[in-house]
C-alpha cells in the first residue's frame, strides 16, 4: 500500500474526472488524503470522501495564500478554485470538521511569503494576518484534537517559532506534517524535535533535499503529490492522454510511487520497505 498525504482532487483541475482519478488510484492500492485550501475546497474535500469506504479522506484549511490580509491582491490559480480571497471563520470549519469522521486533519495552514507587500508597513500586516489566522487554525485542531498539515513557503523561521511557543507556553501535544518539505537540514531538525513529520513530493527532482532525505529518520517520513502540481519528470510516460493543465502534465496520486522510489535509492533500502514504513506512518498520524 502507498498512501498519497497531500492531493488535491477537490480543485478544478480534476472536477470532470476525479472519480476515474480516484479509482485507478485505489486500483492500484493507492490511499489519498484530498486537503483543502478555502472552505469551498474544503467542503469538496469532505464530500469525495464520503463517496468512499475507505481510502480516501479529507484535511480542511484556510491555506495561508487565501487569507484576506487587505493589502495585498491574491493570486488567482485557475485549476484550484473560482474563490480567492477569505476570512476565516473558525464556525464554519468546526462545523465541516465535525459532519464528518472522514475528516483527520486540519489543513493545509501555516506561512506563505511567496507573493508579498513590497513596502514595509504593508507587509507587516501582511504577515500579521497570516500568522493570527493561523494561531485560530492551530487552536481548531487542538480543540478537534486532530493533527495538522503545514504549509510553509519563505516562512520557516516564524512558523518554528510560532509552533515553539505553542509547545513550550500551552503544553500543545498536536502534531503533524510539513508537508512538501523545502527548509534546511537545521530546519528539518527544529520540526522532527517537535513531533512532527515532513513530508515529500515530486518537488524533490527539482531541489537538491537528498541530505536532508538521507538524515530524517524513514520513520518521520511521508510521501505525497500535491496534485495535480509538482508532475515528476518520470511520470510524463504515462497516460499520455491525461489532462495537461497550465502547469504542465497533471499530476495525480498513482505517481506518488515515483517519490517514493527517489525516497528509497536515497536510503538504500527496497522500495517494499519504504512503502510499508511511509505508509505506517501516515495511518499512525492520521488514524485511519
Amino acid at each position: 500500500m502507498l498512501i498519497d498525504t497531500h492531493a488535491h482532487l477537490n480543485f478544478k483541475a480534476f472536477e470532470k474526472d476525479a472519480d476515474e482519478v480516484i479509482r485507478r488510484s485505489l486500483d492500484n492500492d493507492i490511499w489519498m488524503i484530498n486537503v483543502g485550501s478555502q472552505f469551498a475546497t474544503s467542503k469538496k474535500a469532505v464530500e469525495l470522501a464520503e463517496k468512499y469506504p475507505q481510502g480516501v479522506y479529507a484535511s480542511i484549511g484556510l491555506h495561508p495564500i487565501h487569507v484576506s490580509s487587505g493589502v495585498l491582491k491574491v493570486k488567482t490559480d485557475s485549476e484550484e478554485t473560482e474563490e480567492k480571497e477569505e476570512v476565516f471563520d473558525i464556525s464554519f470549519y468546526r462545523q465541516l470538521a465535525v459532519s464528518s469522521k472522514k475528516v483527520v486533519a486540519i489543513g493545509e495552514i501555516g506561512l506563505d511569503y511567496y507573493y508579498r507587500p513590497k513596502t514595509k508597513t504593508r507587509l507587516e500586516v501582511f504577515k500579521n494576518h497570516q500568522k493570527e489566522v493561523f494561531l485560530e487554525q492551530i487552536n481548531l485542531a487542538e480543540e478537534l484534537n486532530l493533527p495538522m498539515i503545514l504549509h510553509c513557503r519563505f516562512g520557516h523561521e516564524d512558523l518554528i517559532e510560532i509552533l515553539s511557543s505553542k509547545f513550550q507556553v500551552s503544553g500543545f501535544k498536536i502534531n503533524g506534517v510539513v508537508h512538501c518539505f523545502t527548509g534546511t537540514l537545521e530546519q528539518a531538525k527544529q520540526y522532527l524535535a517537535m513531533g512532527f513529520y515532513l513530508g515529500f513530493n515530486g518537488i524533490i527532482f527539482k531541489l537538491d533535499l537528498g541530505e536532508v532525505i538521507s538524515k530524517t529518520p524513514l520513520e518521520k517520513i511521508l510521501v505525497e503529490t500535491d496534485c495535480p502540481y509538482l508532475t515528476p519528470p518520470i511520470a510524463e510516460k504515462d497516460f499520455s492522454d491525461s489532462t495537461v493543465f497550465s502547469g504542465g502534465r497533471r499530476n495525480e496520486p498513482f505517481f506518488v510511487k515515483y517519490v517514493l522510489e527517489r525516497i528509497s535509492r536515497l536510503k538504500n533500502i527496497s522500495f517494499e520497505e519504504a512503502a510499508d514504513i511511509t505508509a505506517e506512518n501516515a495511518r499512525k498520524l492520521f488514524r485511519f
